[in-house]
């Protein structure tokens, strides 16, 4: 009987990881690259950059280019419809035939819930964009946010660092007085996108924009709030309500089955945002407690490989051998409990 290779990747707007897995959940090879988000890469190019991701693994892992592994999981952003993500399979196995004999292709949410459990779940992802996803026991998923810049991330990288820019033009242009001073705020988007003055910032949101880049103001913004700037550690606040606002809106929909496990229903964490949770605890625990919809909640954070989760992915659909041990996959980050009330529901 042939080995057992099973290869995955887990891709978002900025960054990717691959890996190959044999079916004793050794780690054989991976590998990291550039986003993979077909939405901003565009279908060809990331067809390109997931063929480049599993080779690289492959040939660390010291197996043939041109020999097929049995089966890659794609764990992507931007993939939440059937039909592009068949468009991206059948070009895969056009242009790339010795990459993998079988795929399955879900969303970055996807990939991020089997890497902590098979029997569904809830994943929350705070990083460059944002999206909540919660896939029940049945296989029933409901979705809240993912839908990009302009029409959703909010508690994403995306909306604090845009946050920062609206909050500092309105001030400055009298339109509307900010919470609290925005002078240190506004020396760090000046430092950031090198600009002395608001007209000059309009190329890095029009003519050359790019999410990732503007995001990247966020990582500044967490360490000027940790210094006691009032402003910045508002936006974080913001951002832990708006995830918060997320959670309630899919476990409201969830079973007594997810609701009732040890710790109350378990989040898992994905994304850079996530590191700066005592920034985000103070507004997430006031929209909980204002909600009431939630009792109790585990945020749970990944502390395994990257692309774990799209390797399970793919031996649980395709009925793949794979051993493995979820308890070694996760640790706790928080646990909340709503101070009184039943379980949600009929529970």
């Amino acid at each position: 009987m042939a080995q057992v290779i099973i290869g995955g990747v887990e891709g978002g707007a900025t960054n990717s990881h691959a890996m190959i897995m044999d079916s004793t959940g050794k780690i054989l090879g991976k590998s990291r690259g550039q986003g993979t988000n077909h939405h901003l890469a565009g279908m060809t190019e990331c067809r390109k950059r997931i063929a480049d991701l599993i080779n690289a693994a492959k040939q660390e892992a010291g197996l043939p280019l041109d020999k097929p592994i049995t089966a890659v999981g794609l764990s992507l952003s931007g993939c939440e419809l059937e039909e592009t993500n068949q468009e991206l399979v059948n070009g895969i196995i056009k242009d790339y035939p010795n990459l993998a004999e079988k795929y399955v292709v879900a969303s970055d949410t996807e990939g991020s819930i089997s890497a902590t459990s098979n029997k569904g779940g809830v994943v929350c992802i705070a990083g460059t964009g944002s999206n909540t996803l919660l896939i029940d026991t049945d296989g029933r998923k409901v979705q809240c946010g993912g839908w990009g810049n302009l029409l959703g991330d909010e508690g994403s990288a995306w909306k604090i660092a845009h946050s920062a820019v609206k909050y500092c033009f309105d001030d400055l242009d009298g339109f509307e007085k900010a919470p609290y001073p925005i002078d240190k705020v506004w020396d760090l988007v000046k430092c950031h996108f090198k600009i002395r003055k608001q007209p000059d910032i309009l190329e890095y949101f029009y003519m050359n924009f790019d999410k990732a880049f503007i995001a990247s103001l966020t990582k500044e913004l967490s360490e000027l709030a940790k210094s006691g700037d009032e402003l910045a550690a508002e936006l974080f606040r913001q951002a832990g309500a708006y995830l918060a606002k997320s959670l309630s809106a899919v476990v409201a929909k969830a079973s007594c089955e997810l609701l009732r496990r040890e710790g109350g229903i378990h989040i898992t964490c994905v994304g850079s945002v996530w590191l700066s949770w005592e920034l985000l605890m103070p507004g997430f625990v006031e929209e909980l407690n204002r909600k009431q919809i939630i009792d109790e909640l585990t945020l749970i954070r990944l502390k395994t490989e990257m692309g774990t989760g799209a390797v399970y992915l793919a031996s649980d659909l395709l009925g793949l051998p794979l051993e493995r041990d979820y308890t070694k996959n996760y640790t706790t980050l928080y646990n909340y409990k709503k101070e009184s009330g039943m379980c949600n529901g009929s529970c």
